[in-house]
């Protein structure tokens, strides 16, 4: 069951909710382990959110970036548009450097906020067997 992002917050609305289904089918969500996100600006009637997301690769980490418009109002309202882009890799420990090639939105746009990667991708939670 996809996690409910209905509410306020960093990576929290309607947009992040709808994000999700773009990033699980092209990224391995169990190898995510940092998402970021800056905050979701509205431009006339659509809001644009930006995700940047690290994830291990076996001894390499890919850092993308996953981003929206969505429709608020008019005619149009609830087209949405998404699109996951890889904008660097490199070896694990290497996160911070990674991190820094991530393309700016703005010159005076604040850093993204770390949010915490199970609120967007809940591990599953294995069924222990009963032995009696």
């Amino acid at each position: 069951m996809p996690p409910n992002l209905t509410t306020t917050g960093p990576g929290i609305g309607e947009g992040w909710s709808r994000l999700l289904d773009p990033i699980r089918l092209n990224l391995p969500v169990e190898e995510i382990d940092g998402v970021w996100v800056f905050r979701t600006i509205r431009h006339q009637a659509r809001d644009f959110g930006t995700a940047v997301l690290s994830r291990t690769d076996g001894d390499r980490r890919r850092i993308y970036t996953a981003s929206y418009i969505l429709t608020v109002k008019g005619k149009t309202r609830g087209q949405f548009e998404s699109t996951i882009t890889e904008v660097g890799s490199g070896p694990l420990g290497a996160l911070a450097e990674l991190l820094a090639l991530v393309p700016k939105r703005a010159e005076d746009e604040e850093p993204p906020v770390p949010i915490d990667v199970e609120s967007w991708f809940p591990r599953e939670v294995e069924a222990v067997a009963d032995p009696g």
